[in-house]
């Protein structure tokens, strides 16, 4: 059985507009073309230390081909790294962390459903541990309500 969600997404219009789109969200983060993961921020709470993310996940993305031939399955280590982007974003944008963030570890994953092409996966981000140079954040994966991963994600200023 999944954990309860980080928080409650009632309140949150998930079809309004982003509080931060794909552009807004590449003048903060480095990764393009492929290695792109995240594609808009709906929502955060600075003071809760809370945000949710998105990715579109489409039909052409570079696994789809070979992972897995006629039943394209978006990896999970793919999800690790939109977790990491998306709280890579979080700290620069919203806490004013400056510089490079490198990806720092993962302190856990579990992988619980599949993401498939045309599906939007939600990104629902608690940071847990914020000090100087360092932080730790809690990221759960979303596809139509159902929790598809979840990761415990760290990243450094480098």
């Amino acid at each position: 059985m999944p954990p309860p969600l980080l928080f409650d997404l009632s309140q949150i219009d998930l079809a309004g507009k982003p509080v931060f789109d794909k552009e807004a969200i590449c003048r903060v983060n480095p990764q393009r073309f492929e290695m792109q993961h995240l594609d808009g921020i709906l929502w955060y709470d600075k003071e809760k230390f809370l945000i949710l993310g998105y990715k579109d996940v489409a039909e052409d993305e570079f696994w789809v081909r070979g992972h897995i031939p006629a039943r394209p399955l978006m990896p999970g280590v793919i999800m690790v790294e939109a977790a990491a982007q998306l709280s890579s974003f979080f700290v620069k944008q919203i806490y004013g962390l400056e510089g490079f963030i490198g990806f720092a570890g993962i302190d856990s994953a579990k992988f619980r459903s599949v993401v498939e092409p045309g599906q939007r996966l939600y990104l629902l981000g608690h940071l847990t541990k914020f000090k100087r140079r360092k932080y730790t954040c809690s990221v759960q994966g979303l596809v139509d309500g159902t929790m598809v991963s979840e990761a415990v994600v760290s990243g450094l200023q480098v």
